[in-house]
């Protein structure tokens, strides 16, 4: 195994431009639940079935108590090693005129907190929102999002929702507008941003290094982009807790949790040999 990570390291030390693709096992490991799968539910409904523009339009108070929830659960953790090792990674190579750009399915701005710049969230953000109305997007950090979201929402089955008011959810901003906004997040049923959409396939494209880094590699339409790296011959590493349906196609793949092998994986080969010294 030792053999491998040596042999991918030289490979990252003669890569130009680095897309790092990360998905919901990264954030995971700070305690950030994946609502997926056989326990995917938030009270008595599964999570996914709450992300979804119908689910919206039939009951905007329960979705935004789901979302509420989530904003205020991602509030309290911390990014981990993972997290840290690739903000760094990014930084250490931009001092050297080398790119990497992080390509993100995931929601919570864990990477932004760890410092990584240049990251394209593909399903959005859970501290964006966007108005129905006129459309506007707006950065919004605050916890509650609104008076009538404040206190502890409960996660537990027999929780009874709030059923706020629409005038009472979190509104506009733009005086002339006051419409009801809904979290800028991309629900199933609709599509990718396109500017995030072109930029991800730029990057792909452009990469001679690839990382995929706590993701299934099953969800599309990310499941498409290191294929099509490995397509055009260049390295891919995979970094999950186990194998995936996509395995046979990447050069490299690291089993374990990633706050364990990507920090090995993307650690400075200049502070490794200074202790070595």
């Amino acid at each position: 195994m030792q053999a491998v990570m040596n042999s991918f390291r030289e490979t990252l030390a003669n890569a130009r431009h680095v897309l790092i693709l990360t998905g919901s096992g990264v954030s995971a490991e700070s305690g950030i639940p994946t609502f997926r799968g056989p326990g995917g539910f938030w009270r008595k409904y599964q999570a996914t079935s709450l992300a979804t523009p119908e689910a919206f339009a039939a009951n905007p108070s329960l979705v935004w108590e789901f979302y509420e929830y989530r904003r205020a659960l991602v509030k309290k953790v911390h990014p981990n090693e993972a997290h840290r090792a690739i903000a760094e990674f990014q930084e250490r190579l931009a001092k050297k005129n080398r790119r990497v750009t992080i390509v993100t399915q995931n929601i919570d701005e864990l990477h932004q907190v760890a410092g990584a710049k240049n990251v394209l969230e593909l399903h959005g953000s859970l501290f964006r929102t966007r108005c129905t109305k006129c459309k506007i997007k707006e950065t919004n950090h605050g916890i509650p999002i609104c008076p009538a979201l404040a206190g502890d929402i409960s996660a537990e089955p027999n929780f009874v929702s709030s059923n706020i008011p629409l005038d009472e959810l979190p509104r506009c901003s733009v005086q002339s507008c006051k419409g009801l906004l809904r979290p800028d997040i991309v629900w199933f049923g609709e599509g990718l941003d396109s500017d995030i959409l072109d930029k991800t396939s730029e990057a792909v494209e452009t990469c001679d290094a690839c990382l995929i880094v706590g993701t299934s590699s099953i969800v599309y339409p990310a499941a498409m982009f290191a294929p099509q790296v490995a397509q055009r011959g260049v390295p891919v590493a995979e970094f999950n807790l186990e194998t995936t349906p996509a395995t046979r196609e990447f050069q490299y793949h690291f089993e374990g949790p990633c706050t364990v092998t990507i920090p090995d994986a993307l650690a400075d080969p200049a502070a490794a040999a200074s202790e070595e010294d």
